[in-house]
Order: C-alpha cells, then sequence, then structure tokens
C-alpha cells in the first residue's frame, strides 16, 4: 500500500505551481480528482498544441489523477461542488489572488461546512504583503527572488535559469506543508490553511548565495560557471571534441587527482596551486590547461575517467539524451 493511499484531494490547480504539487502527492498514492472548467483548464491548450489535442505540459503533470467538469461561476457547478468538500481531506488551488473569494470557496467558508480540511493556496506572492494582488508566473518570482540576478555571465544581463525553481519548487514545498498539516490533524482532528507564495519559495535556492552576502558584506552576482561562493577551481564546463563535460574540483584532492589523470606532472608540481584560494586567483590559467586535455577526447569518455578517479563530473547532456539514459 502507497503511503498515501486513504488521502483524497480536491484539486483546483492550473499551470504548474499547483499541478507539480498535486501530482508529487500522487505518486505518493494520494487520490487526486482534478476539477476542470468546461473548457478544460489552461495548461491543456498551452504551447499552440492541434485544437482538440491535450498539450504534452499538461498531460506530464496531471498524469495520476481523475478529473471532473464543473462550472464554478454557476449556481448549480458550486452547489455540486460544495457536495464535494466534504468527501475530500485536501483542497489545493493556485487561482489569481481573490478569486476563491469572489467564488464563496474560501477557506472560512468551507472549513465551516468540513472542519478537517486541509485547503491549500498557492500565490505568487501570498495574501498579505505589498505585492499580494499582483498575478505572477515562474520568471516573475525568479525575477524578485533574486534567481535572475546570478543567473548569466558578468558582462550579460540578467538571465532566466531554464528550471522552473519558482513553479515546481514551490510545489514541493506546498506538498511538504499538506503534509504536515495532515500529520497534525491526525492528532487533533481539525484541518487548516497552508499557504505558500511562489515569492517566498524561490529563496532557499539561494541560500547559498545570500550566505556570503550577510556574513562578508559582499554582493554576489553573475559568474557563469565559476563556484561564485568558495571559489573552487577548475570548476566549469569544458569544450570536448563532441560536446561540454562539467568538472567540479571542490577541495584539493580533487585538483591533485586531476593533475594525475591528465598526466600533467608540471601542474602537480605546482605548490602554489595546492590551494584553493590560490587556485582561485589563477583559474582563467588553470582552466584553459584543463580545457587542453579535454577538447582532444569524447565528452562521455572524460567524464567517466574524471568521475572513476573520484572527482565530480558529468557529461553535460541535451535533453533527448536524458530521456533515454538508463538510469532514468
Amino acid at each position: 500500500m502507497a503511503a498515501l493511499t486513504h488521502l483524497r484531494i480536491l484539486d483546483l490547480t492550473q499551470f504548474e505551481a499547483g499541478t507539480a504539487c498535486t501530482e508529487l502527492l500522487g505518486f505518493l498514492g494520494a487520490q487526486v480528482v482534478k476539477v476542470e472548467p468546461p473548457r478544460g483548464e489552461p495548461g491543456r491548450h498551452a504551447f499552440g498544441v492541434k485544437p482538440g489535442q491535450d498539450s504534452l505540459y499538461f498531460v506530464v503533470l496531471n498524469a495520476n489523477k481523475r478529473s471532473v467538469t464543473l462550472n464554478l461561476q454557476s449556481q448549480e457547478g458550486r452547489a455540486l461542488f460544495l457536495r464535494l468538500v466534504p468527501q475530500f481531506d485536501v483542497l489545493v488551488e493556485n487561482f489569481a489572488y481573490g478569486v476563491m473569494e469572489r467564488l464563496g470557496l474560501d477557506y472560512a467558508t468551507l472549513s465551516q461546512l468540513h472542519p478537517g480540511l486541509i485547503y491549500a493556496t498557492i500565490k505568487g506572492f501570498g495574501t498579505y504583503g505589498p505585492y499580494h494582488e499582483y498575478k505572477c508566473f515562474d520568471t516573475i518570482a525568479q525575477a524578485a527572488g533574486g534567481a535572475l540576478s546570478v543567473t548569466g555571465f558578468p558582462d550579460s544581463p540578467p538571465c532566466s535559469p531554464g528550471p522552473t525553481l519558482g513553479d515546481t519548487g514551490t510545489g514541493v514545498h506546498a506538498a511538504v506543508g499538506i503534509l504536515a498539516a495532515y500529520i497534525q490533524r491526525q492528532q487533533t482532528g481539525r484541518g487548516q490553511r497552508v499557504e505558500v507564495a511562489m515569492f517566498d519559495a524561490t529563496i532557499p535556492a539561494l541560500l547559498s548565495y545570500l550566505a556570503p552576502f550577510y556574513e562578508l558584506n559582499r554582493e554576489i552576482t553573475r559568474s557563469g560557471n565559476r563556484h561564485v561562493v568558495g571559489g573552487a577551481t577548475p570548476y566549469n564546463n569544458f569544450k570536448c571534441v563532441d560536446g561540454y563535460v562539467a568538472i567540479m574540483c571542490v577541495s584539493n584532492e580533487h585538483w591533485l587527482d586531476l593533475c594525475r589523470l591528465m598526466q600533467r606532472d608540471d601542474l602537480l608540481a605546482n605548490t602554489r596551486w595546492h590551494s584553493v584560494p590560490e587556485r582561485a586567483e589563477d583559474w582563467q590559467q588553470i582552466e584553459a590547461e584543463v580545457e587542453k586535455w579535454t577538447c582532444t577526447q569524447q565528452r562521455d569518455d572524460v567524464a567517466r575517467a574524471v568521475a572513476a578517479a573520484g572527482i565530480p563530473s558529468a557529461p553535460v547532456r541535451t535533453l533527448p539524451e536524458v530521456g533515454s539514459d538508463p538510469h532514468i
């Protein structure tokens, strides 16, 4: 039996932050029923799919859910929804601020109908504070939270990170909050309201950047692939014959082992580079020497050899390569 087999979730989510939350709980065994408007939630039609065809974006975020159509703006649809609520343990929604209140389906209303209900609400900037009425998507949350300011190279504008941490990261935070409320309800019999803001949820992913700012009063800005906090060197993506390989020498032992692997006794003999701070000062020279070695070899061969030597390394793979990886 899966851990959450007896947990029933009423899912009013759309796009990604909320749907990632309910899908994660579904993978843990929860029974998730997605409530959609007559046309379907907006994610069904995202990214210009053919008419009448669900987008793959929607399918991968809702693969383990049941679905029901209700027009919550109609009197009949709302009445049917209110009949559903007492049959579920959890409600999750990520509508824009104020939507559930206008529908008369806010926590204050539904908790009177079902005192044990765990009501999870996901908003871009929460339900209070100076920005709570602002609409939000992943990149907006990451822009406000500082992620864009540290992504990219020093001579480039702020760049949006590829992964949707503002969405999927928020979903994970919401799932944790729901599980905590579920455990507490088993002790008290009472449900509660769980709130997660996308803006807030981006901050934990930046703690390693915030630490030097507060400890050393040093602002962290865009630094490409460099290790911005401790100055670990070499720490970059290195060109190979057929692509790039990521190599990260965090300790002195990593660096010395890499020198031995490259059969570079001259680099090994340079005692100045036996220290992380000194290597950080000469990082361009050091990484140029490493790339002299990698650029003559196949990407996967380099990654395997470096990893086998005990040094963190991986090929920089394309998404199709990731999808066909035997581990995945």
